[in-house]
């Protein structure tokens, strides 16, 4: 198997890797087993802390970063550029929080008794090509941080982003084994699964994938940490504005083109008039959408991602209006050099219809218009996924007993889903379950190590 680096804009391809050998593989493992048993996890949290910062510093240092996510993922350059420095964000945060999270914690209800959080060794992580780097970073500042070492295996269609993360960790001073790229074989994976030297694993890809890593690391009796997809919800109440409820779906369910996990993909809005209002907004809004090219910064949406994620976005557009789907606008491949597709707008998409129960993973809107709250509630949660959801109202406090009652890991009031350093990243339901980023995401790959003391006896 090799990883084939193409330009989505063009079609062109830009780069082939060739997979690791079995060999190269083991002495890959073998390295990293050793850099955590005899260096990583003796440092102290400042040495590591300072090669975190050294990480962020390079990242932001301007030096090509961004363009591989522009040229492997068409990515827009803007977003390329917030994708860097988020990721940055989240190392600068590890290594700013990491002596506090973990400094031992003593139990005050059990005097003598203190909670530790130690490391548990080489930590397996499995990313994505939507985001090559911010994926990748959720999961290595943490467990880096922590005192673990990590092993990833990223996307087939991104080497180039790869093989740069690893470059990067070099420059920043990280130890040989510390972090360490592998351009693996599913078979190759299962088989590091295996080893016992591999403590944990964390996934970020699709139910398929997420199904097929647990069931064998649960065979292995290993933690895993699990990112699907979803379906998220927007509830948009009828006293939202309608301005910002308007600019927040588009901008949720348009960036990385569409291709997003925790993106808005169904718009819930109560009432007909209201409805008819918000429908308008958007449409009027895509006329004026500049698709073109993602290095281009007047562009407003770039392409998808490959040939195979263009098909498929097309064959659902397809068998949704099949199963009684009305298409109001787009659906279709734009007819230029790479993978474009034309955004679209699907309504009337009952509960008999597959799209109710997929993901679209590309710039398509399924709007439904519901007559009251509780409608909304009940269309909100009754999808399979369980990432993320928003609720737009000018009454917070009926906004904030709306998101106690969705069925999500997040649930965000009068703004689209966003991600920072500080706050736990995560789902319910087939979206997965574990955290990343925070404290929640810090803690998934350690033991809380409890030490009970009593008083000493005392000898005559």
């Amino acid at each position: 198997m090799s990883y084939l680096s193409v330009n989505p804009a063009t079609g062109h391809v830009l780069d082939t890797v060739e997979q690791i050998s079995d060999a190269g593989l083991d002495e890959a493992l073998a390295t990293a087993h050793s850099a955590y048993e005899n260096d990583w996890r003796h440092r102290p949290a400042e040495d590591r802390a300072a090669v975190l910062r050294a990480v962020a510093a390079e990242l932001r240092s301007g030096t090509g970063y961004a363009g591989h996510l522009t040229d492997e993922v068409g990515k827009l350059v803007g977003e390329a550029e917030a994708e860097v420095d988020l990721s940055a964000s989240i190392f600068e945060y590890y290594a700013d929080h990491g002596e506090e999270l973990l400094a031992p914690r003593p139990v005050p209800e059990s005097p003598g008794s203190v909670v530790y959080t130690d490391p548990l060794g080489v930590v397996l992580a499995i990313e994505p090509w939507n985001f090559p780097y911010y994926q990748v970073a959720r999961v290595a500042a943490a467990q880096l941080m922590a005192g673990n070492v990590v092993v990833v295996k990223h996307a087939e269609s991104v080497p180039r982003s790869a093989l740069a993360l690893q470059r990067l960790f070099e420059v920043a001073g990280a130890p040989a084994g510390v972090y360490t790229n592998v351009f693996a074989s599913h078979e190759q994976i299962g088989r590091l699964i295996d080893d016992p030297r591999i403590v944990g694993v964390a996934l970020t890809g699709s139910e398929r994938a997420g199904a097929a890593v647990a069931e064998r690391a649960g065979r292995n009796i290993k933690k895993v940490v699990l990112e699907l997809g979803g379906s998220d919800p927007m509830i948009v109440l009828p006293d939202a504005d309608l301005g910002r409820s308007v600019a927040a779906a588009l901008g949720a369910r348009l960036i990385n083109a569409g291709q997003a996990c925790n993106a808005t993909k169904r718009v819930i809005v109560v009432g007909r008039d209201r409805a008819d209002e918000f429908l308008a907004a958007v449409n009027e809004n895509l006329d004026g959408l500049v698709i073109g090219d993602p290095a281009d910064r007047a562009t407003g949406l770039g392409p998808l991602s490959s040939e195979r994620a263009l098909e498929t976005l097309v064959e659902q557009v397809r068998r949704a209006q099949e199963h009684g789907a009305t298409l109001l606008r787009g659906g279709s491949r734009i007819d230029r050099p790479g993978f474009y597709f034309e955004p679209a707008v699907l309504t009337g998409v009952e509960e008999t219809n597959p799209a109710f129960h997929e993901e679209f993973f590309g710039p398509v809107f399924l709007f439904f218009v519901v007559e009251s709250e509780e409608e909304a509630i009940a269309l909100a949660n009754a999808t399979p996924f369980g990432l993320g959801a928003s609720v737009f109202t000018e009454d917070l406090d009926r906004g904030g007993e709306i998101a106690r009652r969705l069925e999500s890991g997040m649930v965000f009031l009068n703004q689209h889903a966003w991600t920072s350093p500080e706050v736990p990243f995560g789902g319910v339901k087939r979206s997965g379950f574990g955290r990343e980023l925070g404290e929640y995401g810090f803690g998934e790959f350690v033991n809380h190590k409890l030490v009970s003391s009593a008083q000493a006896r005392v000898h005559a």
